[in-house]
């Protein structure tokens, strides 16, 4: 299964493409493929933009997307919504390939500094992608992501560990039945 995965932000020290890429780790590292959004770089979307043609960066992402079985994307939350980059490089994405998810299984994320951990900006993927074929087959969020968890070590909160646990042995029974 080959999957592919990242932070819905264009951070260089994105938080969220830790999480998605520790999540995608835990499935498989040999078969998984972490993108950064910097490598699809892009003018900010007007109609007028796409009359003159859609970007060559736009057709990378979706081949990227194409590629995979399993989709691991992680959300960072600005002011409750997407990030304005992730959005920018998600209505270019639309416009090529309205179904970009199709036949995609998909795992929503979320993490933030605070308590919330990205809630709202997830409740919004979880409402719309399914728009695009996408089939959500699990989605979590992890709050206090400083104080939570630890990219080289893991997590620091027992409690969470636990619900991690569950979340990837739900992820693993999902995918194996198929």
């Amino acid at each position: 299964m080959k999957i592919v995965a990242f932070g819905a932000s264009y951070s260089r020290d994105s938080i969220n493409k830790e999480w998605a890429r520790f999540v995608a780790f835990q499935i498989s590292k040999e078969s998984s493929e972490v993108l950064d959004l910097n490598d699809f770089d892009l003018p900010v979307y007007t109609v007028e933009r796409e009359k003159n043609g859609i970007p060559k960066a736009v057709g990378s992402f979706i081949s990227k997307l194409n590629s995979a079985d399993l989709l691991v994307i992680s959300f960072a939350e600005y002011n409750g919504s997407y990030t304005a980059g992730f959005k920018n490089l998600f209505d270019w994405a639309s416009v090529h390939t309205l179904k970009m998810f199709e036949g995609k299984k998909l795992i929503l994320l979320s993490t933030a500094p605070g308590k919330r951990g990205g809630k709202t900006v997830l409740n919004a993927a979880i409402e719309r992608f399914p728009r695009h074929g996408g089939e959500i087959i699990g989605t979590m969020t992890l709050p206090n992501f400083k104080e939570n968890f630890d990219p080289e070590t893991g997590f620091k909160n027992d409690q969470i560990r636990d619900i991690f646990e569950s979340f990837m042995n739900e992820i693993k029974r999902v995918i194996t039945k198929r």
